[in-house]
């Protein structure tokens, strides 16, 4: 029972860590705001190597004059355009105390809230006056907060930030983590003072765009296509030079990535299940080689085949399924305490694709272990009489006899 156990355990703990993981990143995937599409010039997965990553690197970055130019076109026709660009090396500083040096600065506009599914906690956001004469102002997130002003409101408070002057005018609410990195050590200015202090040269805009409703969605990406190539300058028999994506997008190329996960998965606890049938079918060998004597005292006093039979499927049932029903709890516990580890949402059983699969996993196991314990117990059953059986046999209803007598 206890290879069953383990056996059981390591299937059901890396399945239940694996839907974990899978709800956290799905979670994580969902940073843009509802009905946004994104233009950038490298794809979400801008770890590719080779050839294609040479493709990206290529490809002229969206300046901010062509984001402009987007802008212009789109304008009317879109209910939020956000442009943003990055650094990820700031470090704020505010009467002797200091940030961690891997703060993300924003150079933005005042849709990145409605763009990155971020909500203002108090204070106001950036505004297009802010944008125009590009203002040393700051939104900042949870973290700076609580690192720089513990115990009051930041609100009109000047810091430092990568050496440059800053007046804090609000502050993001908290929206957690993102693949196990902190989502409110950000700080978003307005882009026009971002290439003041940071500078524009090498640097590539993101563009994003949300439609006035679901139902205009696609009406609004197909326009916003034409109107980024436009800006771009691409002729009609060009392909396009940059990248397209949605939350539903960067959603379906990881549950492609997760099939092909589930597939191995499913794969791996086949052959564990196996495993452990052909460990049962050996248990019960050692069972009816050694209680050859008391199935043939069975057998010598009424008992049929279908009796022995029975008895010994019974028994490996029972094995086979007090062992996994203890590998499973242990399971569930072990990919709970994984996931705790890793830091991500703890998956119930029944919501996970792991929970799902638990009812075929149930199948396979019990399967293996009904005919492993089948064929032995097809031997036991066929197992003939022998001599020393019956003489076995006669000797205890000989004593059985006396017994009444006796009485």
């Amino acid at each position: 029972m206890t290879g069953i156990t383990i056996g059981v355990f390591s299937v059901i703990s890396v399945m239940t860590a694996i839907g974990a993981l899978q709800s956290s990143i799905e979670s994580g995937i969902s940073f843009l705001g509802s009905n946004i599409f994104q233009f950038a010039k490298y794809p979400p997965n801008i770890n590719a190597s080779g050839n294609v990553q040479k493709k990206y690197q290529n490809r002229h970055n969206i300046t901010y004059r062509q984001a402009l130019r987007y802008y212009a076109l789109m304008e009317g026709r879109a209910r939020e355009i956000c442009l943003k660009t990055f650094d990820f090396n700031g470090q704020a500083v505010c009467n002797g105390v200091k940030t961690s040096p891997s703060l993300t600065v924003v150079g933005t506009n005042r849709s990145f809230l409605a763009a990155n599914a971020y909500t203002l906690s108090y204070g106001r956001n950036l505004n297009d006056e802010d944008v125009e004469f590009a203002r040393s102002v700051l939104v900042v997130g949870k973290m700076i907060e609580k690192r720089l002003f513990p115990h009051e409101s930041p609100i009109g408070k000047v810091i430092r930030l990568s050496g440059h002057t800053f007046t804090i005018v609000g502050v993001l609410a908290e929206k957690g983590t993102s693949f196990g990195q902190s989502q409110d050590n950000i700080c978003i200015l307005p882009i026009t003072r971002f290439f003041e202090n940071y500078g524009e040269a090498n640097r590539t805009i993101n563009v994003a765009t949300q439609s006035f409703s679901q139902e205009t969605y696609n009406a609004t990406l197909d326009r916003g296509i034409g109107a980024m190539r436009i800006a771009r300058g691409l002729r009609p028999n060009q392909e396009n030079d940059f990248e397209i994506y949605s939350n539903d997008s960067l959603k379906s190329v990881f549950v492609s990535v997760a099939g092909v996960v589930r597939i191995g998965a499913f794969v791996v606890s086949f052959i564990a299940l196996l495993a452990a049938g052909i460990g049962i079918m050996n248990i019960m060998l050692v069972s009816v080689t050694e209680r050859t004597k008391e199935i043939g005292v069975r057998k010598s006093i009424g008992a049929r085949s279908r009796d022995i039979l029975r008895q010994f499927l019974t028994e490996a049932v029972f094995i086979s399924e007090a062992g996994g029903i203890l590998g499973i709890i242990l399971g569930v516990l072990g990919g709970d305490l994984l996931a705790m580890w890793l830091k991500v949402d703890i998956v119930r059983l029944g919501n996970c694709w792991a929970g799902r699969l638990l009812d075929h996993r149930d199948r396979i196991w019990f399967i293996s272990r009904l005919s492993g314990g089948r064929s032995r117990s097809y031997r036991s059953a066929a197992l003939r009489i022998t001599n020393q059986n019956r003489k076995t046999a006669r000797t205890s209803q000989q004593g059985s006899s006396i017994s009444c007598s006796c009485l």
